[in-house]
């Protein structure tokens, strides 16, 4: 059975606005594809590792392309653990409001965590190749304001960090359902989620 990795990274529940867009999009895609399997991770719950002086000594022995031994290896098995279950899907979907211009703290901590040297991306002669290969990413998100026009669009930093990032790792096949603005007033507020509801459905077909 395939997985979809669901990565919550809203602490809102059932208040959330991405979250309302969200369920149109699963909705939609567990009636088209009911041999997978939705797998939730929800940051808010998640205890994730911290990172620790000696595990990011690690990360610079991987980087020198040797592996982990010794302590180094016992202090990333939390962090190996991660990768592995993220490795594990065959596809992933991102809920993610917009925090401050970006991401919520807690996805750019699981995003650290996960993207490591080694398991994820390697260097080469011709620069970074990534080792997540053909897998497909649907990434939620909303924002408090509108960021569509292009004067505005100078200042998004969440959907060109999500592509670059996971871009880096292999994952290129990135489509995004943007539910803006939300913080303009009740009826557009409703109105957009409708809208972005629809969309998901739509993206959620074709995925």
């Amino acid at each position: 059975m395939k997985k979809l990795l669901h990565i919550i990274a809203t602490p809102r529940g059932e208040e959330s606005r991405t979250l309302a867009v969200t369920g149109a999009f699963l909705e939609a895609f567990k009636t088209g594809h009911p041999d997978w399997a939705v797998e939730e991770l929800d940051l808010s719950k998640e205890d994730l590792p911290s990172l620790t002086s000696k595990r990011v000594d690690g990360k610079y022995v991987l980087l020198s392309g040797k592996d982990l031994s010794g302590d180094l290896k016992g202090a990333w098995e939390e962090i190996v653990r991660h990768i592995e279950r993220f490795k594990s899907a065959d596809a992933y979907l991102i809920s993610t409001p917009m925090w401050n211009l970006s991401i919520p703290y807690t996805l750019k901590h699981y995003i650290d965590v996960i993207i490591q040297p080694k398991y994820m991306f390697r260097y080469t002669e011709k620069g970074a190749e990534g080792l997540i290969k053909d897998k497909k990413m649907a990434v939620i998100a909303s924002r408090g304001g509108d960021y569509s026009a292009k004067e505005a669009r100078a200042a998004d930093f969440q959907e060109p960090y999500l592509r670059a990032i996971f871009g880096l790792v292999g994952i290129t096949d990135i489509s995004f359902v943007i539910a803006q603005p939300m913080d303009m007033g009740p009826e557009l507020q409703k109105q957009k989620i409708g809208e972005a509801q629809q969309v998901a459905r739509l993206a959620a077909a074709k995925f």
